[in-house]
């Protein structure tokens, strides 16, 4: 492991404790055993060492994503097929234990920290988007049929968003749920949008 690497680390399980507002370059240095003034080798400030870590964290989750979609893969499947291996890939990618851990301090602080809330409004765009790329393949190859493909990838983003949220917090609250949510949701979304004859 990289220094760089430990001292991301080290920030994520001290901010999860603490919070980001109250987190030092101190504390950080204190925890990884190093002086001050090496981390500034490293990272030039907090605000640097947050978006390195949630470029780590992002690149790091994406070794838990099963398949890769590509061109090939559109020619057999059916437009649920893909939809549901994207959402699970997406699921998988989230629900990592160092994602859960950073998004969790993220988003308990997007109200107070511009850097929290920067990163949240970068992430959505990136769903936002590769849900915008998939939509359009998914009508090039004439699989659906979405006229508005800005405002469905920002629907079905968002569902998609929240209902990852609602079973999360169900198993955080020992609440029941319908396991099969974001399947139906999934199935009624490609319903609305298959290809016209």
């Amino acid at each position: 492991m990289s220094k760089k690497e430990e001292i991301i680390l080290a920030t994520l399980d001290l901010a999860s404790e603490y919070g980001l507002k109250s987190l030092s370059m101190s504390q950080i240095a204190d925890k990884v055993g190093i002086k001050k003034p090496s981390l500034y080798n490293h990272f030039d400030s907090k605000e640097t060492l947050l978006k390195e870590m949630y470029q780590y964290i992002r690149d790091k989750s994406k070794e838990n994503i099963t398949n890769t979609i590509n061109s090939e893969y559109f020619l057999d499947k059916s437009a649920y097929d893909i939809l549901y291996e994207s959402v699970i890939n997406y699921k998988n990618m989230i629900l990592s234990d160092d994602s859960l851990k950073f998004y969790k301090v993220i988003y308990s602080e997007r109200t107070i920290s511009n850097e929290a809330a920067e990163i949240v409004i970068d992430e959505t765009n990136k769903m936002i988007n590769a849900t915008k790329s998939l939509f359009e393949i998914l009508n090039n190859t004439n699989k659906l049929f979405i006229d508005n493909i800005d405002i469905a990838s920002i629907t079905f983003s968002m569902t998609i968003h929240s209902l990852i949220d609602y079973e999360l917090d169900c198993k955080k609250t020992n609440k029941k749920y319908d396991k099969t949510t974001i399947k139906k949701y999934i199935e009624w979304f490609c319903n609305t949008y298959r290809k016209e004859k």
